[in-house]
Order: structure tokens, then sequence, then C-alpha cells
């Protein structure tokens, strides 16, 4: 499949009326949506917001490439705009950007789209392609033009000879989404690998997979390795070798310099074992928080499929899963076994599992996931899955350490049977000593939020929708989502719905601050404002963190007590949340009144905008 198979003419924008980076987006997803290749426009537009908000896609030299792959796309496609005096797109060289190209990739894309959107961004790299795209005129010339540098492309280029001694680099990209950047940093070095006569090989961590992987004698062969990536990557491998580790980002902008370090093997040398005990202790100062969301993260699909379907159950009614009640229906009691009995069951495990591989790497699995799993079928919850989780990655890593002294011949050995039976054994001896007290402490736990009086609930209210508000999606925000998470797991639904309305709350009513004292926001704010509107609907707290960090004194404190007022509200009226996530699409599935549930955030909402405008000072 050829670049112009998905882009077209309808999909062309020889000169862009935009001047902002917020105007180029707006305008290239009208052009996606006008040309019918968007189920949702809004959909898609908020999943490049998304994007962009992780870093920049001005991938500098002129060019931006903002990408998404979504359900949202209806037809995988490119659009593409220029801007002859340049447009601020915040890129990495903070130059302006002219030559913009949309990615639109479904979620259902083939491998063969997935590649030819790909391939676009190794076109790019060359400097005179660019030059001639700035001076195309019309759809048709840019198409030829496109055409003409992809037959020029598929010409075999002659393998650099090798010299003797001359030095093999190696290196590893990859990018959260797996489209662009990952591409455009692997052909960046390899083409000044190329230059710099250097014997290079480049593995690829993109959409469609791992692609040219590295084998255990480019390993050994090479004198260091490069890792530009912005995702996980598997690092065990490079144990022992010089490693020089940046973002994605640098990969296209600097190849000279990281090849250069790499031949000259100025680099520090990797050692799998402490690089991650030195995680694991707190080494970096957010370990134990980043261990934790990685669990979280990976257990969140569970959580969230599972809750649903246990939500949908309740239509039928409260007790039409229970096959005894005389109100049991084949489809609740179906739903409720899939949600509950399957979904749910493996919650814990992945939770467990994916803390210990953050600590100990691939090892920490296996171990994490039993731990989890004994946990879960001894009734000890959220707070063994945890437990379990941590404890299962520091035996690992102390079993690394005491192996390490081995021979080399028993490298081989270590991953697929010492660090499996020894992590297995030690963490399932201690987890099923400590199952009896761990369901002890969260039946208690249970029993307590149970046994609260509607006063006390209040203040529970307050504390976990303030919470939501705090650092609007960091450490504190995420510690009140756990704890909701295993409210949910005990079978308590109350706290969860206090967390899910506070943290819709911040977004929403900073979206109604915009629309309601203008003069008090730069256009640009209240552009933000109507995306706000949205995610704020879809519970991602995030979306308020722009106007927090513009103004933090004024907004953080706004927020929170429009959140706390809220969660408060959610426990007054009585209400409860057995879905994890979902925002307003989950809202019909409280327990409780939906109404008052609406509400409540509807209050919210109105005191945190009303507050932003009364402190916030008018934009001159």
């Amino acid at each position: 499949m050829r670049i112009t198979d998905l882009l077209k003419k309808d999909t062309i924008i020889i000169e862009l009326s935009s001047s902002s980076k917020a105007e180029v987006i707006d305008e290239l997803v009208s052009k996606l949506d006008e040309a019918g290749r968007l189920q949702d426009r809004e959909q898609y537009k908020q999943a490049i917001l998304t994007r962009e908000s992780q870093s920049t896609t001005g991938i500098g030299e002129g060019i931006a490439i903002p990408h998404a792959k979504t359900a949202a796309v209806k037809t995988p496609a490119i659009a593409f705009g220029r801007s002859t005096i340049g447009i601020d797109y915040e890129a990495l060289d903070g130059q302006p950007s002219h030559l913009f190209f949309m990615i639109a990739a479904s979620e259902g894309a083939n491998n063969a789209h997935l590649e030819t959107l790909s391939s676009l961004s190794s076109l790019l790299m060359d400097v005179g392609f660019r030059e001639k795209l700035m001076k195309v005129q019309t759809p048709d010339e840019l198409i030829q033009l496109i055409n003409e540098k992809e037959r020029e492309s598929e010409v075999e280029e002659a393998p650099i000879e090798k010299k003797e001694g001359q030095k093999k680099v190696l290196a590893v990209t990859a990018c959260p989404t797996g489209i662009a950047h990952t591409y455009m940093a692997a052909d960046a070095l390899k083409a000044k690998a190329k230059e710099m006569n250097i014997d290079f090989k480049v593995e690829t961590n993109g959409s469609t997979g791992v692609k040219n992987a590295l084998t255990q004698e480019d390993i050994d062969e090479a004198v260091a390795i490069i890792v530009a990536a912005d995702k996980q990557v598997e690092m065990a491998r490079f144990n022992g070798k010089k490693v020089i580790q940046v973002p994605v980002a640098q990969g296209i902008r600097i190849p000279e310099e990281l090849l250069t370090k790499a031949v000259n093997q100025d680099a520090p040398i990797y050692h799998a074992e402490q690089t991650t005990k030195q995680k694991a202790e707190g080494g970096e100062k957010s370990g134990f928080y980043k261990h934790l969301m990685n669990g979280v993260s990976n257990m969140l699909p569970f959580v969230v499929g599972g809750g649903l379907l246990i939500a949908i159950s309740f239509i039928f009614g409260i007790n039409a899963s229970d096959p005894t009640d005389p109100s049991y229906n084949p489809i609740a009691g179906a739903l409720m076994t899939i949600g509950s009995a399957n979904a749910f069951q493996l919650m814990i495990p992945v939770l467990a599992g994916f803390i210990a591989m953050s600590i100990a790497d691939r090892p920490g699995l296996a171990p994490g996931m039993i731990g989890g799993l004994m946990e879960t079928t001894g009734g000890a919850g959220f707070l063994g899955g945890l437990i379990a989780g941590f404890l299962a990655g520091y035996v690992v890593l102390l079993v690394k350490k005491v192996v390490s002294g081995l021979p080399s011949s028993f490298e081989g050995l270590k991953p697929v049977l010492i660090y499996p039976f020894f992590g297995i054994l030690i963490t399932g001896a201690v987890m099923y000593v400590l199952v009896g007290p761990l369901k002890f402490v969260m039946d208690g736990l249970t029993a307590w939020l149970e046994g609260l009086g509607t006063g006390n609930l209040i203040v529970l209210g307050l504390i976990l929708g303030g919470m939501m508000s705090i650092d609007m999606g960091g450490p504190i925000n995420k510690a009140a989502f756990t704890f909701g998470i295993a409210m949910i797991d005990a079978g308590n639904y109350a706290p969860h719905a206090a967390i899910m309305a506070g943290g819709m709350t911040p977004p929403l009513g900073l979206a109604l601050a915009t629309t309601l004292f203008k003069n008090k926001f730069t256009k640009q704010e209240r552009e933000a404002g109507k995306t706000a509107y949205f995610m704020g609907a879809s519970f991602i707290t995030e979306g308020a963190i722009p106007f927090a960090a513009a103004d933090p004194g004024r907004v953080i404190p706004s927020a929170v007590i429009g959140s706390a007022i809220t969660g408060a509200l959610t426990m007054l009226f009585g209400i409860g949340l057995p879905a994890p996530h979902g925002g307003i699409f989950v809202i019909p599935f409280v327990t409780g009144s939906w109404m008052l549930y609406v509400l409540a955030i509807i209050i919210g909402t109105i005191v945190t905008a009303l507050l932003v405008g009364f402190l916030k000072k008018p934009i001159k």
C-alpha cells in the first residue's frame, strides 16, 4: 500500500488558514471529517489532543505529524496542510512549523495501513523532499511528488561495506503510539550512521510490533546501544553493555551526537539488576508511584470491562443475577458471571503481576501474578494484591542478587528456571502466611465503611472528592482512585461514586468558567475550555491541568472546593457506582438516583466556575 492510497485530494489543504497550533488541529480534523474519514469528529480530535499532551508532535525542521489511533476513525487516512509563513506548533527546535501531516489510524487498521503511515516519516527525513513540498501548488502536484519519492525509496540501497575493525552500534526506537516518532528516529539514526560509515542496526518498537529485532549476536558484537524511547522496551538483554538512554525525540534531533557517543563508548554500562534495584529502592523520586501505576494501568481494562458488565446486570434488578432469587434473569446472571467471576477475578493477579514486573522486569511477572491470585482466592482483596506485587518484585531482585555470582554457563537457566522457581516459591510461602491477616484487615475496613453514619460518610466524600482535584491526575488523585477500585472489589460502591464525580468536576467547572467569564481567560484558554467539557464528561480530570498550571493559586483551591462538595453530596444522596470509569456513559448504572448524582456533579461544577470567576482577574 502506498502513502497516496491514504492521502487523497479531498484531504489536502495547500495553504492553511490557521495561525495557531489549536487552529491547525481543528482545521485538519475538519478536513478529515468533511472527507468522510471519521466516525466521530470530537472523539478523534480529543485523541489528537491527548497525544499532544504526552509530547509535541512538532518534531522540528518545519514538520509536525499529529496522529492518533482510535475507533473514531472510519477509514485510515492522512490529511496534509501547509503554512508558508509558518505556525508556532511548540516544535522541539523552537522554530515555526510549515508542513503538517495528520495521521488518522483506526483501531482495526491492518499492518499494511500502519506500515504505510509509518513510512511517511521516513520520507520526511530528506531535506530536498521537504523543500519540494514547500513549492507544490496543487493537490495533484503533491500526490505526484510523493509517488515519485516513494518509488525512489523502494530502490534497494547498497549495504555499507564493513571494514576490518569497524565498530558496530545498535539502536532501539519507540514512542507511545508507534506511528511517527518511532520510525523518524530510526531513519534519522540510520541515515546519519550511513553518512558516518558506521556498522549500524536499529530495532523499531512500533504500532505493528517489533521490527528488525536485535539478536543476541548483534548485541554481543556491539560496542554500544542507543535506546531512544518514550515507553518501556526490553532492557534486560543489554545487561553489561554500554547503553545510551534518551527520549525518542533526541533520536530525531541529535542523531550525530548520539552515534558519536556510541562509537566512542561514552556511555554508562547498563546493569539490569542494579538499575531495577535502584528504581525499586527509591533511586528515582517517584519509583513507588511508577510501580503502582504500572500495575493499576494494566489492571484497568479488567476493572472497567468487568465493572460495566456488573453495572449492566443491575438493570434487570439488583438481585437478578442470583439464581435463587425470584427476580433471576439468565442474561443478568451471564453478565455477572463474566464481569465478576471472570474479569474481576483476574484484576488482582494482573495488578500484582505488573507491579512486580515494573520492579524486577519480566522475571517478576509470574511470582507477582501467583501472589495476587493467592490473595484473590483467599479473600485478601486489593490490599493483598498490592503487597503481593511489591513483595514479588523485591523477592526476584533478591534472587537475582544471590545468583549473580554463578558462572556464565548458568545465564540461560536464570530466566527459565532459577528466577521463576525461587520467585514463586518464596512469594507464595510468604503470602500463604499473610493471606489470613490481610483478609481480616480488608473485612474490617469494609465493615467500618458500611457502619459509618451519614455524617461520617459526608466527611469521607469531602475528602475523596477533594483528593481528586489537588493534583488532577497526580499521585494524590491516583491514590483516591485506587482506593475506590479497592472498595468496588470489596462490594462497597459508595466511595467510588464520590471519586468519579469529584474527578469530573474540575474540567467541567473550568470549562463553564471560560464560558461565563470570557474576559478572564485568553483566547487559547477559551478554546481549551471547549475541550475541557468533553474531558470532564469523560472523567478525565487532567483536562483542568492547563488552567491549574497557568494560575494554580486561584484555580486549584476553587477546583478542590467544588470537588469536595460534589463528593459529599453523592454520599449524602446515597449513590453507589459499580463501574470504575466512564463518566457520563456509566451514570445510568449508578445505584440510587442517577438524577441526584447528576445534580451533585452540576452543583460542584457551578461552585468551581463561580469561585474561579470571582478570584481571577480580567485579562487585559
